[in-house]
């Protein structure tokens, strides 16, 4: 492109030449300069006059550059020569040799008569850190016989961690004609201690419940802090652990910038005389005197020389003081042995037997302990491996009379190959029995053959319910639910156990040669289990009307503190135990009686929840079930309903929710429904969730508690869903559709659904309830229908018809 060359100011340049640059943008010219005096300034613009750019209009922007007129120096004028301090790049590293390096260019100080080298330049350094001279130095350069002198002087500095964080260096010289010139640089350095502390697992990564060793390395006789959080519990508030930043911002300083007003010297005005216009830097400015360069590294200078120049000039009786760069008039001004002005000072300021796995330990802090490493300098703490499936994050600390020393952090995953989950109520009376369901879910991507065997007991007995399927294969994210009949005949809090085992097969799985994984082949859950005595009292309702301030989970919510229980687990089960304290939450305010000590416990049980909840959290704004692969709509929807209903108790970052929102959008069709996306292990979670219309139906539930608007995703939403109630076949489907259109205000619709479920209303011993078949076994989804139901009659009435509860002789 073509580009104009001009010399002077701005508001009248003059011509030079007209150039061109190259494909890489650079215009290339010589100039002679037998017809300028003085300093040449040379403005460069892609127009033939410059000038400024009209409002709100692109353009190239113009730029200028002076050449210093080269002269023999002498105290009256002023210099042109000057020091550069190379930076770096990259933090100067520690206990390793740096070369630091400094640029000089001295010009007009090599003529004596004109015969002869006129003598030596002495380059002077300092290296400051926190505020005091740790090193100090010379390098000699020789003033040849000509007018300009250029080159590069360099020091060997090794960083010691005393220094860090910041390293400044001074340069400076005294040049032949008596001028001071200088030049300083600051290195930021790596934040290194003096006592070199390390930490290490060993092995790396763990299964619950293994043994690990830890080791902490640090200078001898070391005093050590050792911790090891939960990294959920880290996510919520990020920035709280130790770190070397927040080491070093305790020293008082790292390095000076300024002098305290205080003791600065009191400067005059200078009365001056008037003399020609000469730019006083080299490229046109920007250099500072040696005075505001020692100040600069807040250092106070005691000489007889002339290193400062004015702040302040006298002419004619009226007072110039020093701007950005220049005086407030376009004149240069000389007091006889006084330099020219200057740029203002700143003033800134190997292999083993099978591992038996009993998961019964969920802590969210593993390590908090003080470790003597002794004489050696090394420690080994044996450890146990808590059962949570998460990543511990550590943080070591070291104290000893050699100074104070950080770890770097290090990670230690847990993490089971496959997992079991067992099913049974939270109480039951002895007589009485129940299914108690196992099922095993295979995080492996190969297969395996797992044997599940229940623990014997005089407790209770056990009727096997799956036939030969207690030995079968497993193969890469699949799950597999097992049954007994588990009749108790002991009173109290019996423990049930369960073990599952990946053992070896000459049989293939899926035309796949079996894997047995080797750690973590054996996975034991125990739970409590409640007995009563028979004849426990009981409470029965008769009414068909009750009023809906009443207490209608009263019965339910007897053993509450039983029910409210810590999340822990994969993406999957940490929501399966976070949702029922909220709704306990919200049952306990609404009807008043939510005391101090139970908030307590539920709000720090949901906080965690949260907190854990976030590892499994896609950057899009999905979840999924080990918060990697493909996000599962379903489970997204899950969490997001929750989260929604959490906010009235702990504090929930809106971001998340905006987030998951968004994700859920992206993933509705044209014609409103919503597609199903991922893999969910725990299928049993989802309910009736079968198909793309109750997912719909259950994503749009979740937008209008939330109080969504009515309008767009929602609205399509809706229309894709009015379109499917031609088909009402599917019990589940129906319910939850009425509740969906109740929350849409939309009657005629909710009128047509109820007035259809009324219809296949199942009543048993006086109660009315909802099930997916006449035949359903499935006490948890007949619960899950018929408080749809509820939902729907409940949100537009004054009265409730009353359900029969399934889970009374359950407690809930």
């Amino acid at each position: 492109m073509p580009v104009f060359l001009f010399e002077g100011e701005r508001w009248s340049p003059r011509w030079l030449q007209n150039l061109t640059t190259n494909s890489d943008g650079v215009a290339t010219f010589s100039l002679s300069t037998a017809d300028f005096k003085g300093d040449i300034h040379l403005q460069v613009g892609d127009t033939p006059t410059l000038g400024y750019p009209p409002y709100r209009t692109p353009y190239y922007e113009s730029n200028d550059h002076t050449v210093s007129l080269a002269t023999l120096s002498s105290p009256d004028t002023k210099t042109v020569s000057s020091l550069d301090v190379k930076k770096k790049d990259e933090p100067l590293s520690c206990d390793k040799e740096e070369e630091i390096f400094i640029q000089y260019t001295v010009v007009g100080e090599g003529f004596v008569g004109g015969c002869g080298p006129r003598g030596f330049v002495d380059v002077m350094y300092l290296v400051l850190s926190r505020g005091a001279i740790v090193i100090q130095g010379v390098e000699r350069v020789e003033v040849e016989d000509k007018l300009v002198n250029e080159g590069e002087v360099s020091f060997k500095l090794t960083v010691s961690p005393d220094m860090a964080p910041d390293v400044q260096v001074v340069a400076y010289a005294i040049l032949p004609s008596e001028t001071v010139i200088a030049n300083s640089a600051d290195f930021s350095t790596e934040q290194c201690f003096s006592n070199k502390v390390s930490l290490e697992f060993c092995p790396s990564s763990a299964v619950p419940g293994e043994e690990t060793i830890m080791q902490v390395t640090a200078r001898p006789e070391s005093l050590c802090g050792v911790s090891a959080v939960d990294q959920s519990v880290l996510i919520k508030e990020p920035g709280k652990t130790l770190d070397a930043d927040k080491i070093f911002q305790l020293l008082p300083v790292t390095k000076m910038s300024y002098i305290p007003y205080d003791v600065q010297d009191d400067v005059e005005c200078l009365p001056v005389r008037p003399r020609r216009y000469v730019m006083p830097y080299p490229n046109g400015g920007g250099t500072a005197d040696a005075y505001t360069v020692f100040q600069n590294v807040g250092m106070k200078m005691a000489t007889n020389m002339d290193i400062r120049e004015p702040s302040c000039l006298k002419y004619k009786g009226r007072e110039y003081y020093q701007g950005y760069g220049d005086y407030a008039i376009r004149k240069e001004f000389m007091a006889a042995g006084v330099p020219e002005a200057a740029a203002a000072p700143d003033m800134p300021s190997p292999d083993k037997s099978p591992i038996e796995t009993v998961r019964t330990f969920f802590p969210e802090t593993w390590i908090w302990d003080l470790v003597e490493v002794g004489e050696s300098g090394m420690k080994d703490v044996s450890l146990t491996v808590p059962d949570t499936i998460t990543t511990w994050e550590t943080e070591a600390f070291c104290l000893s009379p050699q100074g104070f020393g950080l770890a770097p952090r290090k990670n230690i995953t847990v993490f089971q190959p496959f997992f079991l989950e067992l099913s049974l109520p939270y109480s039951i009376i002895r007589g009485e029995h129940f299914e108690l369901k196992a099922t095993t879910f295979n995080y492996l991507t190969s297969c395996i053959m797992v044997t599940v065997t229940p623990t014997p007991s005089l407790d209770y007995t056990l009727t096997p319910l799956s036939g030969d399927q207690y030995t079968s294969c497993l193969c890469g994210s699949e799950r597999k639910t097992l049954s007994w009949t588990m009749a108790p005949s002991a009173l109290g809090v019996v423990n049930v156990s369960v073990r599952a085992e990946a053992v070896t097969s000459q049989i293939s799985c899926d035309n796949e040669v079996v894997s047995v994984p080797e750690r973590g082949r054996i996975d034991v859950v125990t739970r409590p289990l409640i007995v009563k005595a028979e004849g426990t009292e009981m409470t029965k309702t008769y009414n068909w009307l009750l009023c809906p301030k009443g207490d209608i989970l009263g019965r339910a919510l007897k053993n509450l503190d039983g029910l409210l229980q810590m999340p822990y687990g994969c993406g999957e089960q940490n929501m399966a135990l976070l949702a029922p304290n909220i709704y306990i939450l919200e049952y306990l305010r609404n009807t008043q009686q939510l005391t101090p000590a139970i908030r307590e416990k539920a709000t720090n049980f949901l906080t965690s929840g949260y907190q854990r909840q976030l590892n499994y959290k896609h950057q899009d704004g999905a979840y999924s079930t080990f918060g990697a692969g493909t996000g599962n709509t379903w489970l997204t929807a899950f969490v997001l309903r929750s989260f929604a209903k959490a906010q009235s108790f702990i504090y929930i970052d809106p971001t998340n929710i905006e987030a998951s929102v968004t994700w859920l959008k992206s993933k509705q069709r044209k014609n409103g429904c919503f597609e199903q996306s991922g893999k969910l292990f725990h299928n049993i979670m989802k309910g009736g969730v079968s198909d793309e219309v109750t997912l719909s139906a259950y994503i749009t539930a979740a937008f209008l508690e939330m109080h969504s608007s009515i309008d767009g995703p929602v609205k399509q939403s809706l229309s894709c869903l009015k379109e499917s109630i031609s088909d009402l076949s599917n019990t589940y489907t129906t319910a939850l559709l009425a509740y969906v259109f109740t929350l849409a205000g939309d009657m005629e619709t909710r009128a047509h659904l109820l007035k259809h479920l009324d219809t296949v209303v199942l009543q048993e011993g006086g109660f009315l309830h909802w099930s997916q078949t006449a035949t359903e076994t499935s006490a948890s989804l007949s619960v899950e229908i018929s408080s749809y139901v509820l939902l729907a009659k409940l949100s537009a009435s004054p009265t409730v018809e009353d359900l029969g509860s399934p889970a009374a002789s359950l407690d809930g």
